[in-house]
């Protein structure tokens, strides 16, 4: 039986979280950019969270022993890593300052880590509740 995560761990999470993808989405709105280019950043962003938290699930299924196949394991290494290479080189081949590369790069990776604690908090904080 885990232990449940503490309220204060559990909103820092949400707020980095919320943050995040609020920096982001934001970012985009006000940028300068094609709205195709907004969209490709914006689904990078949705398919990262997607990855991220689905990569968490399965190690820590994983560790608890959760039957988890090697095809789904591989996957969702490759779709976390593939949407930060993804994000990367959209952003390698931006016409934006470093400052803004810099900007959606970071409020990015806050998202993701943020995504996969909140994952965390949920999971830890359902498997704490006795079983009636």
């Amino acid at each position: 039986m885990a232990s449940k995560p503490s309220n204060a761990f559990v909103a820092a999470s949400w707020v980095a979280l919320l943050a995040g993808m609020s920096a982001f989405i934001i970012g985009l709105w006000n940028a300068q950019m094609p709205l195709n280019e907004k969209g490709y950043y914006f689904t990078v962003l949705m398919y990262g969270l997607f990855a991220a938290i689905s990569l968490q699930k399965s190690v820590r299924d994983q560790l608890e022993g959760i039957p988890v196949t090697n095809i789904y394991y591989g996957l969702s290494w490759f779709s976390t890593l593939l949407a930060v290479l993804l994000l990367t080189v959209g952003l390698w081949n931006a016409s934006l300052t470093l400052s803004e590369k810099g900007f959606y790069a970071m409020s990015f990776l806050l998202s993701l880590f943020a995504a996969i604690a909140v994952q965390k908090n949920t999971r830890d904080a359902k498997s704490s509740q006795p079983e009636l």
